[in-house]
């Protein structure tokens, strides 16, 4: 059955619940280069202001995993993929993979690129001279069974609507509706064909979901979709109102995530690492304590198997941006605010992110929080570095990052980084 684009636009516009026909027919459509980007865009924005039924949804996740094939993993392990919505210093997937690898699990992670003020996995590791993002699906199964571990890009078969479309939510505005959302994540990690997943649904500045009941929201709409696909599956909300770690960008994060797995690095990507690895391995059922196996350098050793498995050089120096700007605090105190936001769009603009999905972004470019909320500072000591290989990029920076931070006289309150699970 055919349909005009035009009048899908329009009853989506105007509120109407579209048809699993209509449904169908447009992903494929889109996929197939029929449904142009343009009217896609418009569609992707007509959903963002209407959303969809629970059915909708469901609906438009089927599609777009039928838009391509489904992996079957034959690996002795069990299966169990992490998957985040997105958020400022959020390199929790470099040091977990291994981690959960090196505990007795196969985790095949299929990761994307930076979305907006958000960094990418795969960006982040291209930054490791050699290490390549596509493999074949007999290369990822080849590694599974041999390290555990595999860190790449979807392969061209794998839910092609959804790769599309993922790139076009970031240029049009329209990343963070939730049935789109939802469809995005759980389409790719269907069709990727793990047994369990844990979804690390961030709430905060930093986060596409700003407050805690949309993040809840999308939580609950991602582990409908899994248990109606016979998916072990939970979601743990967590906090993104600060950055995670001390490092914001690409190369920079990767030096901060070999810390974490080689015993040390900041504690929230720690506590978050080890908090993420326990609910994995509970679901593929496996038992182990995954901080006493960081702690041994298991995990690192993994680590630099799977870099080495995709062509990586573990050991390389790392780039860094070739300009550096220092920020200082304007008062004596403790710092009080450090907003992810903020940070987050500043290393966008020193190179870490894309404006356009056809945009390169810079390896060393990002920014080192050498404060975090609750740390005493002193009046003209340094809180951010900021690198970058376009100096004319740091005045946006800057601006970015006004209002962004504050001292005053006393502590902040803390807030848990785990806020709460929803198990399916």
């Amino acid at each position: 059955m055919s349909f005009s684009a035009v009048d899908v636009i329009r009853a989506k516009r105007d509120g109407h619940v579209l048809s699993d026909a209509q449904i169908d027919w447009v992903i494929d459509a889109y996929t197939r280069g029929v449904v142009a980007d343009e009217q896609m865009s418009a569609l992707a924005m007509a959903i963002f202001f209407n959303g969809m039924s629970p059915a909708e949804t469901a609906r438009w996740t089927q599609a777009m995993i039928s838009s391509g094939e489904r992996l079957s993993l034959q690996v002795s392990r069990p299966t169990v993929d992490k998957h985040s919505t997105g958020g400022v210093g959020d390199k929790i997937t470099l040091p977990l993979a291994p981690l959960v690898a090196a505990c007795g699990a196969a985790v095949p992670q299929l990761s994307g690129r930076g979305l907006g003020h958000t960094g990418g996995t795969l960006d982040k590791l291209e930054s490791i001279p050699g290490w390549r993002a596509a493999l074949s699906t007999s290369e990822i199964q080849a590694q599974l069974s041999s390290v555990g571990a595999v860190i790449c890009a979807a392969t061209e078969g794998l839910a092609p609507a959804d790769r599309k479309l993922y790139a076009l939510r970031d240029v049009t505005g329209t990343v963070e509706a939730i049935p789109l959302i939802a469809s995005s994540i759980m389409s790719k990690k269907i069709a990727e064909g793990a047994e369990s997943l844990v979804l690390d649904v961030k709430v905060g500045s930093g986060a596409f979901m700003k407050d805690l009941a949309s993040a809840r929201a999308l939580a609950e709409a991602l582990v409908a979709i899994g248990v109606e696909h016979g998916v072990r599956i939970s979601a743990l909300l967590t906090d993104m109102s600060v950055p995670l770690g001390r490092a914001v960008g690409n190369a920079v994060e990767v030096a901060e995530s070999v810390d974490v797995l080689r015993g040390g690095g900041p504690a929230d990507v720690v506590e978050l690492t080890v908090a993420l690895a326990s609910e994995m391995l509970s679901l593929a059922g496996i038992s182990a304590d995954p901080a006493a196996v960081l702690a041994s350098g298991e995990a690192y050793e993994t680590w630099a198997r799977m870099i080495r498995a995709q062509g990586g050089d573990p050991e390389a120096p790392l780039p860094v941006g070739s300009h550096r700007h220092v920020v200082t605090a304007p008062a004596s105190g403790v710092l009080s605010t450090l907003d992810a936001y903020g940070v987050g769009v500043a290393a966008w603009r020193l190179g870490a992110g894309r404006a356009r999905k056809e945009d390169p972004v810079q390896a060393g470019a990002g920014v080192l929080c050498l404060a975090k909320p609750g740390d005493a500072v002193e009046a003209g000591q340094p809180l951010l570095e900021l690198y970058t290989d376009t100096p004319d990029a740091i005045d946006g920076a800057l601006q970015a990052l006004e209002g962004a931070y504050s001292v005053s006289e006393s502590a902040p309150e803390r807030s848990p980084l785990v806020i709460d699970t929803i198990r399916g």
